[in-house]
């Protein structure tokens, strides 16, 4: 399983990573207030490399200082570096070789994760902040199956979606039934259960990584707290964002 996971990070990767290398402009803004492209390129590359020192030295890791402005201190700091791409395509590479090779859990900014849950986060991340460069670019990007990776982290942090809010984590389930790209069907939680959510695979992957206006989306929710997690949701650890 895992292998199958990396090779889908990389594919993900890679196709961010053919897209930037030939932007002639990393300053051009994204949709994130304040982020360039070099900033989301940064961003990815300092999160490899802080999953690769909680993989390596745990304790390191759970004693780095966590100010509130890290993640924009550290994607400005990492913008600015020179020959940041290279440096992006090394720390993929050492992170996949360490992901390969880990076992028990991992700890992050969030709950700890399995190895595996690691690679799916990564693949949420590399595809969240791509469409930020996609859009930037205003290259339309066409949906893979890879975006079922986005979609199951975004149902299984529904609990912790609840926590960051302030509120209690449901006791009940909630089906979501999603469509992916190619008309496949894919479905968590008990069948005929009272709080659904619905809608395709893309929209919903753009709503837990908050990177379209809910608004905008064909995600319906029906149960109260299918009605009260849609607004809320989110696939990423960290304080809840602002979103578009």
């Amino acid at each position: 399983m895992i292998t199958e996971l990396l090779a889908d990070l990389e594919a993900e990767s890679r196709e961010l990573d053919e897209l930037v290398a030939g932007a002639p402009d990393w300053s051009l803004p994204t949709p994130a207030e304040g982020w360039t492209i070099g900033h989301q390129i940064g961003h990815l590359m300092w999160t490899d490399k802080a999953a690769i020192l909680a993989i390596t030295d745990p304790e390191a890791f759970k004693a780095q200082p966590l100010a509130g402005d890290i993640v924009d201190r550290t994607a400005a700091e990492a913008a600015a570096l020179p020959g940041l791409l290279e440096l992006w395509r090394e720390s993929r590479a050492a992170l996949h070789g360490h992901l390969a090779q880990a076992s028990g859990k991992i700890v992050w900014f969030g709950p700890p994760m399995s190895p595996a849950s690691m690679v799916t986060a990564r693949i949420m991340e590399t595809w969240a902040h791509g469409q930020d460069v996609f859009d930037a670019l205003g290259v339309v990007r066409e949906p893979s199956a890879r975006i079922r990776h986005v979609c199951h982290i975004g149902v299984r942090a529904m609990g912790f979606a609840f926590l960051l809010n302030g509120l209690a984590v449901p006791e009940v389930e909630v089906r979501v039934e999603l469509t992916g790209p190619g008309g496949e069907s894919w479905t968590w939680g008990p069948e005929g259960a009272e709080n659904q959510v619905s809608g395709p695979a893309l929209d919903f992957a753009w709503l837990v990584t908050q990177r379209r206006n809910r608004k905008e989306l064909a995600v319906e929710a029906v149960g109260e707290v299918a009605e009260q997690w849609v607004p809320i949701a989110q696939a990423f650890a960290g304080p809840p964002g602002g979103g578009r």
